[in-house]
């Protein structure tokens, strides 16, 4: 029976510790046999089980197509240098277009020519100053009408999430906004779905789409998931002047919101499908925000971030319903969200300072 063999039959640790206690005494002793009878480094490097080995695996573990891969990718990186810094054999404008063209990206209308990967972005973040906001917090309170001054000395500024269950009352949007009806505003060639791709943000999440036109090119049986399609969740900036003034004759500023408190010029829209929704991440803004949710149901789950992790709650959820507001400091809490029930959510907010 092979030593290979007799180490994968061992089921213990202990076992497995002391076999290969006694493969390397035998090796050892195979070696010093091999050196006391003349052999040197390059007899020894020629034998046929050393060469196996050898092949199997490089320095520090690593198998050698790993050492080569990323070789190559080395290479090919330092050549994109040389090429960008000297514009030879072919100038920054036409790589540049090149890189864009290889990814399906129009150059006009995509600022990035490379994005930052969510770990990344999510890692560079500064740490927090204080956990004051997160201590103690094991739930997200809801509360329903509650005045500008208790809000503002409650939540506004400290961090602390809330649901104001009745944050969105006379609001007409209830009646009004659907996938539908979003779709008539941002139909295709429209001004306002030019401003969206031109001049705002849009978020596919872990969703196909590539931008907002393709979302409501969509089939109804496609959307509203009639054909077992698989469920879909994006969000976009709604920066474009047409479509904010629409959207706004069927909602208001929240009412709780402190009098001195100015909110973002940029609204925003999240919408997706049941069973959908956006991973745990943290913003990078500079205020807090209110997201109102119009319809479908939202779970959210909260966690504080790590340099909290020995002071605060691990996490915990809150469950938004239609006319419900949270309010909520994303650049301070790490979150995510599960769209539930059986209709389309769809949240519309903004950031206030």
């Amino acid at each position: 029976m092979s030593v290979e063999k007799k180490i994968n039959e061992q089921d213990t640790p202990e076992a497995k510790v002391l076999l290969q206690q006694r493969v390397r005494s035998h090796f050892q002793y195979l070696y010093d046999s091999a050196v006391n009878q003349g052999l040197g480094p390059s007899e020894l490097a020629r034998i046929e089980a050393v060469v196996r080995l050898r092949k199997d695996t490089s320095s520090f573990g690593i198998p050698g197509y790993i050492l080569k891969l990323f070789g190559a990718i080395f290479i090919l990186l330092i050549s994109l240098i040389v090429i960008y810094l000297s514009e030879w054999p072919v100038d920054n404008d036409t790589l540049f277009k090149f890189w864009m063209d290889t990814r399906g990206l129009d150059p006009h209308k995509h600022r990035c020519a490379v994005g930052i990967f969510d770990f990344i972005s999510d890692t560079a973040q500064p740490p927090v100053k204080s956990c004051d906001f997160c201590r103690g917090v094991k739930s997200v309170k809801k509360v329903e009408n509650i005045s500008q001054e208790q809000f503002e000395k409650l939540y506004a500024y400290s961090g602390r999430p809330v649901v104001v269950t009745d944050g969105a009352k006379n609001w007409t949007a209830f009646k009004h906004f659907s996938y539908d009806f979003l779709k008539t505003i941002y139909s295709k060639n429209s001004s306002a779905l030019r401003g969206v791709e031109e001049n705002c943000q849009f978020f596919p999440y872990k969703s196909p789409f590539k931008k907002l036109e393709e979302v409501f090119e969509m089939s109804d049986e496609q959307a509203y998931m009639r054909d077992k399609s698989s469920p879909w969740y994006i969000g976009w900036s709604n920066c474009d002047l047409y479509a904010a003034n629409t959207l706004r004759q069927h909602y208001n500023r929240p009412y709780f919101l402190p009098r001195a408190a100015e909110s973002s010029k940029t609204d925003w829209i999240f919408m997706g499908s049941p069973g959908y929704g956006a991973p745990m991440h943290i913003d990078h803004v500079n205020f807090p925000s209110w997201q109102a949710q119009i319809t479908g149901t939202k779970r959210w789950t909260l966690q504080p971030p790590p340099e909290c992790y020995f002071q605060c709650p691990h996490s915990f959820q809150v469950t938004v319903q239609p006319g419900e507001i949270i309010v909520l400091d994303t650049n301070r809490w790490y979150h995510s969200t599960l769209n539930v029930g059986e209709n389309i959510s769809i949240t519309i907010g903004s950031e206030y300072d």
